[in-house]
């Protein structure tokens, strides 16, 4: 009986290159590309034991990455032929192709069912961002996407995958992303029910929604990941999910996805960056509806109230209002319904607070407080922004008042961004630890929130 697989990013290359089934024929190759180090004489038994474990020595790996690069036609790290333990957001490049994305899926998914619970899985590449924004912009559409593999993949399947991404939507929204066993179940997912539906057959129509549908729960756990505060994993998912909605020709979802990595180049203080990348969004979604528009345009406001552009960003939420006020309910596609009156005004509040303009930017407080009662996360964002700008604009009565409420939300979210906002609004409020009340809700906020 054949042992089971263990090195799947090196299976996913010898397949994506060809080689899939031809594993003495990639040995051939290996042996001659090796040829000025000696006389190699690997077959498809090597082959065999690389799948299941075994290590080749360093030089013998180099010499894998020149062969497969040669196949693939573009540049392949050593890191990527999976033989030790490597950042997963080392190769996070834009795939330039659908079968390449379902690769770049694969590995790194396989890679996360082994890795997560440990460390964050790298940084944020504000290069690769922006290199990811012009592929997804610019390089031509996907002519056909269908598949012909043993599992046959139908419109009902798909169906069920919309499913599971609304129940793990509202679990993020309920809890944050930072519960490591719910990340788990997702990946899971990925890796034992999406994968093999990924390598089904379908025909074109059915696989351009099989794209869409991955690429939305791709697109639900980068911002998860994001909200864990695992910056790197979150960036490779956004990059894969854009090339998957570029492949199911579904231009609005994938500027959702690129105002996604905009709002967490904001977040992490790659401002102009965040620009380019918001600007891109608005361009490559068209003539989008209202709801699409205003998201979009509140996404930029964000950008710019963080890199200083005081105009740009007034100028950027005034469109958003317009536009949000244009909404029809029944317009836009689904996953933009969760866009509300009450995420618009807590951006506004927050790009406004970047620029200085608190008195302006509490003018939006009410209305970012009326989000929906089930959307835990964001009205803990909400008010703890709130409370930081009522402290930072000299109202230390009403940063009170939203500290207090702060406290009842934050218990209950495992969110790595609500924990960020507490530091930001303990900050605010220590130039008044002479007032008993500060020092009481400062304790408060220093105990210990929900686990992440």
């Amino acid at each position: 009986m054949a042992r089971p697989v263990t090195n799947a990013a090196f299976e996913a290359l010898l397949r994506t290159a060809g080689y899939g089934n031809a594993h003495a024929a990639f040995a051939r190759q290996l042996n001659h590309a090796g040829r000025i180090h000696g006389t190699w004489r690997y077959d498809a038994a090597s082959v065999y034991w690389w799948l299941r474990g075994r290590r080749p020595v360093d030089h013998v790996q180099a010499t894998m990455a020149e062969t497969f690069a040669r196949k693939l036609g573009r540049p392949v790290a050593v890191t990527e032929l999976g033989f030790t333990a490597r950042d997963v957001t080392v190769n996070a490049g834009y795939p330039t192709s659908a079968g390449q994305a379902i690769d770049a899926a694969e590995r790194l998914w396989a890679m996360l069912a082994k890795q997560l619970g440990s460390a964050p899985g790298g940084t944020f590449q504000s290069g690769d961002a922006l290199q990811t924004a012009l592929a997804w912009r610019y390089d031509l559409p996907d002519r056909a996407v269908a598949c012909s593999g043993r599992q046959l993949v139908t419109s009902a399947d798909i169906q069920s995958l919309y499913a599971l991404a609304d129940h793990f939507t509202d679990l993020d929204r309920r809890h944050g992303g930072g519960s490591p066993r719910t990340r788990a179940l997702m990946v899971d997912l990925l890796v034992r029910q999406v994968v093999p539906m990924l390598r089904g057959s379908y025909t074109d129509a059915v696989g351009r929604d099989l794209m869409r549908a991955t690429a939305t729960l791709a697109g639900q756990l980068a911002f998860m990941s994001y909200d864990a505060g695992d910056h790197g994993t979150a960036q490779h998912h956004l990059t894969i999910a854009l090339r998957l909605a570029k492949a199911a020709d579904d231009r609005l979802y994938g500027a959702h996805l690129l105002a996604n990595l905009a709002t967490q180049a904001v977040y992490l203080g790659h401002a102009h960056d965040a620009v380019r990348l918001a600007e891109a969004a608005i361009d490559g979604a068209g003539r989008a509806p209202a709801a699409v528009r205003s998201r979009l345009y509140t996404t930029a406001a964000s950008a710019y109230g963080k890199s200083g552009e005081r105009r740009a960003c007034q100028n950027a939420l005034a469109m958003a209002e317009r536009a949000i006020d244009r909404t029809d309910p029944d317009g836009g596609p689904r996953w933009v319904s969760y866009f509300s009156p009450a995420h618009l005004a807590g951006a506004a509040v927050k790009c406004l607070s970047d620029l200085g303009l608190y008195r302006q930017a509490l003018k939006h407080a009410p209305d970012a407080l009326t989000v929906a009662n089930q959307n835990i996360r964001t009205r803990a964002l909400h008010t703890a922004l709130i409370a930081t700008t009522h402290a930072r604009a000299g109202d230390i009565e009403a940063a009170y008042d939203r500290g207090r409420e702060l406290t009842h939300h934050a218990t209950t979210v495992h969110s790595a961004r609500v924990t960020h906002r507490v530091r930001e609004l303990a900050t605010a409020l220590r130039p008044h630890r002479a007032m008993p009340e500060t020092n009481e809700l400062l304790l408060t906020l220093a105990a210990p929130t929900a686990p992440r």
